[in-house]
């Protein structure tokens, strides 16, 4: 399968999934950094809250 070819373009059916899951994981990233990142300033908001 990786020699086959897509029927909309010339390149290999291996590097347009291999393209796809590239796209999917950094948009994962984005997300979970941008996750961790609201959960560290709801953690420091609560924190400061206490004292």
């Amino acid at each position: 399968m990786a020699g086959t070819t897509d029927k909309n373009s010339k390149k290999p059916v291996a590097e347009t999934r291999e393209d796809r899951l590239k796209a999917a994981l950094k948009a994962n990233i984005a997300r979970r950094k941008a996750q961790a990142k609201s959960r560290a300033k709801t953690r420091t908001h609560v924190d400061t809250d206490k004292g």
